[in-house]
């Protein structure tokens, strides 16, 4: 039997006036998947996942989430169905603490084990249990980038979608954070990945999109595509 598409988007065009920044990507992501959008800056891969979290207007196509179209949901009932954005920039609460920034990843639940997972993000990110009530502004670019992913995960998702997360890290930092999202795809949430580092992104994903110029111009295998000659050229700088 074919498993249903956690994701499944068709034909998906977004304009900025007039600018075509998407021409009509098809992408799915089944349960449990992790699947990464690699591509060069301004290629429309940021755009993309402000599209599938509600937060830019579809000029055409059609968006599925567990067989549901998400034509008419907003941004915040998005999260409430499984969607969370880990968005570009982080997008933390400066002034506030780090457990209130976690606290507000659960700001759409009202059931009693939001102190549970508290700590299981305290678990996966043993650092912020360290900082938790130190203001996420004075936090470090990678401690600010684990505040961001631990309070989308106190949503409990079940698509996570990460906009560049190693985007200004120090290395040591990037080769933590991709641990953790490989941790994090093992607990069995879907991710969709975006990342400008595209021979970490297709190491850690099972399959792969290229976007160039807001059109898918190739997909599969992840590793089929780390070992393609049009990949290599274009982003691994072979």
């Amino acid at each position: 039997m074919t498993q249903i598409p956690l994701l499944e988007v068709e034909h998906l065009k977004v304009n900025y006036g007039g600018i075509h920044a998407l021409k009509g990507i098809d992408l799915h992501i089944a349960p449990g998947e992790l699947v990464a959008l690699i591509g060069s800056n301004g290629a429309g891969k940021s755009t993309t996942l402000k599209a599938l979290a509600g937060l830019q207007h579809c000029s055409a196509g059609k968006l599925h989430y567990e067989g549901h179209s998400l034509h008419h949901m907003p941004a915040h009932q998005r999260v409430s169905a499984g969607l969370a954005l880990v968005p570009e920039g982080r997008g933390i609460f400066a002034r506030l603490t780090v457990a209130e920034n976690l606290h507000m990843g659960a700001y759409t639940r009202n059931d009693d084990e939001i102190e549970a997972d508290l700590e299981r993000m305290y678990t996966l990110f043993p650092r912020l249990a360290e900082r938790c009530a130190q203001l996420a502004g004075t936090l470090s670019g990678g401690e600010q980038q684990m505040v961001a992913m631990a309070r989308a995960l106190m949503s409990r998702p079940k698509l996570l979608m990460l906009d560049e997360p190693s985007m200004g890290l120090a290395p040591m930092m990037v080769a933590k954070i991709f641990e953790t999202i490989r941790d994090i795809s093992a607990q069995g949430v879907s991710i969709l990945l975006v990342e400008q580092n595209a021979k970490l992104a297709l190491e850690a994903a099972q399959r792969g999109y290229v976007l160039e110029s807001g059109a898918i111009t190739l997909s599969g295998a992840a590793g089929e595509l780390l070992g393609s000659d049009a990949v290599q050229r274009a982003y691994l700088g072979a």
